[in-house]
């Protein structure tokens, strides 16, 4: 088994962690990271935290002195995204807490970003500037409105050069919109819309619109008693501007077509795999409850993540999943524990790396899962600053089930819950993935040579 995960770790280039970043000796609350993401270049890494601020880390160029600088990110830009607000209507404290990010295409030579909180998204700008302006007329160098009688002949103004400045710019505002939490936003590839979603609806935008949006899912029962189940993640096609899919918190999948009507309250597909009956427990509706969801990059497929398993479905097969892949089996008769303490309600996300050949998950004790579609092989690799050296190549760790425990093997019953691998991202174009664990950020990559 160690062989085979060495194998594995050769044979795709497994990867190397070349530094740890967003470290806090004092570790506060708002310093949890809430989201991470990779732009579609690649050569930007945006973090989200609890305390509302946004990280953009910016890839560094490589030299051919040192090649192996190509994969190292430094901070870019940093600004506050979202402040705590409080409704006075509902008596609602509303967190700063920001729970997605998503970047837009590039189209110049800004980027531009979409943030969330649980109530209003953010359209943020950013972008560099190295000159200044001046030789004002009506002001002064400070800024200062000049007293009209003092000026007696007219300058053109002229940009001078300065240090470079990155500036972050909220350009858009999308709010009150949303009676219940925000759970996901997703850009549409026609890049002028996109979509929020919530417990309840899913509501469609316009970029340039920020007081009118469309409700395009709206699952709200007349009587809230009679409410079953909740939208947990909704994402758009990546091909099909027309197409979407969302999962809620009974396992299954709807495919949505826009053009069928304005409002897609019947799905065009429906995706749920029957439940075992020899299987049901009292848990069995939790742990079904789908956390994330992925379109591939092809569009081929669909990934969902519940609490134990990451499905793929393929968009022509509706009955049943094309692959199960089980992250963390071995939790199975710890559900009652787990039950207790939370965790068995914690949402983990899952990502496709470029050429949907492998998708990685998170599990607990700063775990990471990663499954070679191809291969069938899987490794189990460990974000952790006590065990990761920079630049040092991971092992791969393994859970002992029970019975006598070989070196480096961990037993359940050692793991550390409280650490757990919620977040995490794939570079669109290389191997180089961005993991957070609680205040850190994880950056890894592929062996350089």
């Amino acid at each position: 088994t160690s062989c085979q995960a060495e194998d594995f770790i050769n044979a795709f280039s497994i990867f190397k962690n070349i530094f740890s970043v967003i470290a806090s000796l004092c570790f506060v609350p708002a310093d949890i990271i809430s989201t991470v993401e990779f732009n579609p270049s690649g050569e930007l890494l945006a973090t989200g935290d609890k305390g509302g601020r946004v990280v953009v880390f910016q890839r560094e160029q490589e030299t051919k002195s040192q090649p192996q600088r190509r994969g190292e990110y430094n901070v870019y830009s940093t600004f506050q995204s979202h402040e705590p607000e409080f409704d006075y209507l509902k008596s609602l404290e509303i967190e700063e807490k920001i729970n997605k990010i998503r970047w837009l295409p590039q189209q110049n030579a800004a980027y531009f970003l979409l943030s969330t909180n649980d109530k209003t998204v953010k359209l943020w700008k950013i972008s560099e500037r190295d000159r200044r302006p001046e030789g004002y007329n009506l002001k002064d160098e400070d800024g200062r409105i000049r007293d009209p009688s003092t000026i007696t002949s007219l300058r053109v103004p002229v940009l001078q050069p300065t240090d470079l400045m990155v500036e972050a710019t909220a350009r858009r505002v999308y709010s009150n919109a949303h009676t219940y939490h925000i759970n996901s936003i997703s850009v549409n590839s026609d890049l002028q819309t996109y979509i929020s979603t919530d417990d309840l609806r899913v509501n469609l935008w316009n970029l340039e619109i920020t007081d009118q949006s469309f409700n395009i899912v709206d699952i709200k029962p007349s009587n809230m008693e009679d409410l079953t189940e909740v939208i947990t993640a909704a994402e758009f096609h990546p091909q099909q501007c027309n197409t979407f899919a969302y999962s809620s918190s009974r396992g299954s999948i709807r495919l949505c077509d826009m053009r069928k009507q304005a409002l897609c309250d019947t799905h065009c597909k429906f995706f749920e795999e029957p439940e075992d009956p020899s299987t049901r427990s009292f848990f069995s509706e939790i742990i079904s409850s789908i956390s994330d969801i992925k379109f591939s990059h092809s569009g081929r497929f669909l990934m969902t993540r519940d609490y134990l398993t990451v499905k793929v479905w393929d968009l022509n097969m509706e009955n049943k999943p094309l692959e199960t892949y089980q992250v963390h089996d071995y939790l199975r008769g710890k559900l009652c524990s787990l039950y207790e303490n939370d965790c068995i309600f914690d949402k983990f996300e899952c990502v496709w790396n470029g050429s949907d050949s492998v998708i990685m998950t998170g599990s607990y004790n700063n775990f990471f899962r990663m499954f070679d579609r191809n291969t069938k092989r899987d490794v189990t690799l460990e974000a952790s600053r006590e065990n990761s050296k920079p630049r040092a190549i991971l092992k791969p760790r393994k859970v002992c089930m029970g019975g006598k425990r070989r070196k480096d093997e961990v037993t359940v019953d050692s793991l550390d819950f409280s650490k757990k691998i919620l977040h995490s991202t794939w570079h669109p174009q290389d191997n180089i993935i961005a993991v957070a664990a609680s205040n850190n950020l994880y950056i890894f990559q592929d062996k350089v040579a």
